[in-house]
């Protein structure tokens, strides 16, 4: 009996605990809508309250029109020396890695079969010349006959133009530098067998260097030879120029782009052959226009809108835009110098709504 009255006991306990939590706790989610609805109030108030804001005072300015491109750099001339006869070499008259001069010998092959054929002919020459002078005074004496001076006056220009093929062919074993430059690693040593299709080395002339790069197609009219370049390479933080020399004519029509040439100076040689190059291209510049921050225009249906400040309140101005830079817009219409535009805020804006200035950017 006892143990029944305890759990009789616990369940009256256990239900006036469960009746005095719900009658206490509605009356404490009574006391928070109370408080909330205040709190909403509060909050309506300051949502109808000025908006903080800050202006900039539009003016003219001046602006470049870049673009941002990527390009390869090349040398200004290269070449692979190859010999135009066939024979061992006799000598190698350049360091690997080294500067050469235009016209400086660079590779000797065996000639001496072709300096004796000259010697030789040398001699014929010479009794040819005698030949055709006696024949020219005894002409001039009538003592022989027109045909007989002309024989001896071609076998004396035969004999001239056989030694011109010899020293022509003495020029081909002597390999020179077409041009200055630096040459590469050799591919062949002394005594090597050279024939016409081994590659000897590479010439590079690397001052100055080519950058060639592509512009889109509606950019063409802006650029013409002289239009300046500048342009940054991996193994340097230096920022470099060009200058724009050749512009191809034709259209790519995969890409729609035009390819454009600059060359860029290089007495240092830190512009390596063969890099990538990131190039900035100054297209014209704007004298005078107005430039605003981004963020300030708001694209609508059929055009943009900008919010300006006029008696203490948010006005809307529909504008035109035009070029575009990482941070600001062109306007061409819609604002002019002295408007006070509002560059903060924007999300809150809506006509008339009331403004609080907070600071003003001239």
């Amino acid at each position: 009996m006892r143990i029944r009255y305890i759990v009789y006991l616990v369940i009256a306990l256990l239900i006036g605990y469960l009746v005095y939590n719900k009658l206490h706790g509605n009356a404490k989610d009574g006391q928070a809508q109370a408080g909330g609805g205040g709190g909403s109030a509060k909050g309506g108030k300051k949502k109808n309250g000025p908006v903080p804001v800050r202006l900039m005072i539009v003016k003219d300015t001046s602006v470049n029109n870049n673009i941002d491109l990527t390009g390869t750099i090349d040398a200004n001339e290269k070449v692979n020396l190859i010999s135009q006869t066939a024979g061992n070499i006799t000598g190698i008259y350049f360091q690997e890695g080294s500067r050469v001069r235009k016209g400086q010998v660079l590779v000797k092959v065996y000639n001496q079969d072709l300096l004796a054929s000259l010697k030789q002919n040398a001699y014929q020459v010479a009794l040819a010349k005698e030949n055709e002078y006696r024949s020219r005074v005894l002409l001039q004496k009538e003592a022989v006959s027109k045909q007989e001076y002309d024989t001896s006056l071609s076998s004396y220009n035969s004999l001239k133009a056989q030694g011109d093929v010899i020293r022509a062919q003495i020029a081909k074993t002597e390999i020179t530098a077409p041009f200055s430059g630096v040459i590469g690693l050799r591919n062949v040593s002394p005594g090597t067998y050279l024939s016409a299709a081994t590659p000897i080395a590479t010439l590079v002339s690397t001052d100055p260097m080519k950058i060639t790069f592509s512009v889109p197609e509606r950019y063409k009219p802006l650029i013409k030879p002289g239009s300046k370049v500048s342009f940054n390479i991996a193994s340097s933080r230096k920022s470099y120029s060009a200058t724009v020399y050749a512009i191809d004519p034709a259209v790519d029509q995969n890409s729609r782009t035009i390819t454009v040439r600059a060359k860029a100076p290089n007495p240092n040689n830190e512009i390596t052959a063969g890099g990538f190059a990131k190039i900035n291209l100054t297209l014209d510049q704007i004298p005078k226009t107005i430039m605003v921050p981004t963020e300030c225009v708001l694209p609508d249906l059929k055009s943009s809108k900008v919010y300006i400040a006029h008696n203490g309140k948010a006005e809307p101005r529909s504008v035109k835009t035009d070029l575009r830079t990482d941070t600001r817009i062109e306007v061409t219409e819609g604002l002019n110098p002295g408007d006070s535009l509002i560059v903060s805020g924007i999300i809150q804006m809506r006509p008339d709504v009331p403004l609080k200035i907070v600071k003003v950017i001239q």
